[in-house]
């Protein structure tokens, strides 16, 4: 599936298995790339949104996405 905001995205022209480390290096790197990325908060939306399970989108891993989901969730529930 591709996204609308992709076509800026500063990932678009790299491998995507850059995105999915195996190890703590890799992590890195993919963490470092999205850090320059003009779409990075349309695509950790995109991953929230879907649930991605795996590799690192918008500059998070799926574990930082999933604490930050719960995050919002708990805020959500307390503005009510």
């Amino acid at each position: 599936m591709m996204y609308e905001w992709a076509a800026d995205a500063a990932c678009r022209t790299l491998p995507k298995t850059t995105f999915y480390p195996d190890d703590p290096e890799g992590v890195a790197v993919a963490k470092a790339i999205c850090e320059t990325c003009p779409v990075r908060t349309q695509c950790l939306e995109t991953a929230l949104s879907n649930r991605e399970e795996d590799g690192v989108w918008g500059g998070l891993t799926f574990p930082e996405r999933k604490h930050l989901a719960r995050q919002k969730a708990a805020k959500h529930r307390r503005s009510r």
